[in-house]
């Protein structure tokens, strides 16, 4: 009998959204699943870590007794938990989402939903975040089958050390999906757009907001494809963040640098 996969979900809006249910949902018929997901949302989180406080883990009733964990933390904290101290088999696949809204373009370095993602590949496992277009509750059980279509594909397919996959599905899923494509990443994202309002105090506050910042994409770029009506799937890099080409060019420069706590002319090899 072959043995069923087993997977890690996390998400960055919380346990208790739709959905990181929708994506329990496309996955449970086949696979066995273990979840370690944010307390409460924390969208916009990135990468971040829990330092400065103590991180509370309390068991979850999920449907099928499946194993459920909620965390006071981000979802890179709910990854490296779930690693270390509450779920004892080694999964498969970490998998992240559905997020309500697109985690595309430059925007993914902001991303909890990647964030996680990126944490469970920092420890050698595939993972996949997954990400609806919408910003309001779309309709995640267009999504399920497409779900799974994705994850069948790439649990068999070699993925190079230290990449990341980042899905992103379009508007109108149901209707008009015109099918799955690989991409480029895109160049857009969302920029700073602050609200500044007056507390009954006196004092000024601020919701930090945000902008879309569209950049002139090319054909291949997931922003592209997703106006077109495409899913898209980008394969994201962290292995190893260097710009070679620009390490090769000056590694063998010596700079004459004025620098105040050395000599005038000391020689500092980069």
């Amino acid at each position: 009998m072959q043995r069923r996969p087993f997977f890690l979900l996390t998400n960055d809006d919380g346990i208790h959204a739709p959905g990181l249910q929708h994506l329990y949902q496309a996955l449970a018929t086949w696979a066995d699943i273990a979840i370690v997901a944010p307390q409460s949302e924390k969208s916009g989180c990135g990468l971040s870590i829990t330092w400065a406080k103590p991180l509370r883990a309390q068991r979850i009733a999920w449907q099928d007794d499946v194993e459920a964990w909620s965390l006071t933390g981000t979802p890179a904290d709910c990854v490296r938990m779930a690693f270390s101290e509450l779920i004892k088999q080694k999964p498969d696949m970490v998998l992240s989402g559905v997020n309500r809204g697109a985690n595309s373009g430059r925007t993914v370095l902001y991303s909890g939903t990647v964030g996680g993602a990126i944490e469970a590949t920092f420890k050698g496992i595939k993972s996949i975040a997954f990400s609806f277009l919408d910003l309001e509750l779309p309709p995640l059980g267009t999504v399920d089958r497409h779900i799974e279509v994705i994850v069948r594909h790439f649990l068999d397919l070699e993925i190079p050390k230290g990449t990341l996959l980042n899905v992103n599905f379009p508007l109108n899923c149901a209707t008009s999906m015109k099918g799955i494509q690989m991409a480029k990443q895109g160049q857009s994202y969302w920029i700073e757009s602050p609200d500044r309002r007056i507390h009954p105090e006196g004092f000024a506050y601020y919701w930090l907001g945000g902008k879309w910042d569209p950049f002139q994409e090319k054909d291949d770029s997931e922003i592209t494809l997703l106006d077109q009506g495409f899913a898209t799937v980008v394969p994201i890099q962290i292995e190893d963040l260097t710009n070679v080409e620009f390490y090769h060019a000056h590694r063998p420069t010596q700079f004459h640098l004025k620098d105040p706590l050395l000599s005038a002319d000391s020689v500092h090899k980069f």
